[in-house]
């Protein structure tokens, strides 16, 4: 059966990171745009990832543009942007399609664990799947729900 930490994805600086790292971890998985209304939400993950990191949690941050084009940059652009903006500490990787048939396969996996409102397909920039310490994907939230509003979700999880 398969599980988060079966899965393998690239970082924006190109290399290939075993989910199977963050074993154990609280994680809130989150596909970002850095030109999206919702981008000011990188300040509250940062935050979150600030705050519960050294608890066993990491927020995991997967750049899209299937939403608007609102993540137009490459690799480099991305890492610049979320460092001169948000000093993004939490891993970030390369830009993927959340939904499609190009999906990555986290978020194939993601999806059929948890749907939303619109069945299985994200919505848009900023959607979060919440999972546990066992690798189970316990929630899925709106672009809508501000990383402070989880603070109560995560916690119950550590």
């Amino acid at each position: 059966m398969t599980g988060i930490y079966d899965f393998t994805a690239t970082s924006l600086a190109g290399d290939n990171v075993p989910l199977k790292q963050f074993e154990r971890q609280v994680l809130l998985i989150v596909n970002t745009a850095s030109a999206c209304g919702f981008t000011p939400q990188y300040r509250g993950l940062e935050a979150l990832q600030r705050e519960y990191g050294p608890r066993g949690f990491s927020v995991l941050g997967f750049p899209c543009n299937q939403f608007g084009g609102q993540e137009p940059g490459d690799e480099s652009q991305i890492a610049q942007f979320c460092a001169s903006n948000y000093a993004v500490s939490f891993p970030m990787f390369a830009k993927i399609d959340v939904n499609g048939s190009h999906a990555h396969p986290l978020y194939q996996y993601l999806r059929s664990e948890k749907t939303g409102l619109l069945g299985s397909s994200i919505k848009w920039n900023f959607t979060k799947f919440l999972v546990d310490r066992s690798g189970k994907v316990v929630g899925r939230y709106a672009p809508t729900a501000t990383p402070d509003g989880l603070k109560k979700e995560i916690e119950a999880l550590l």
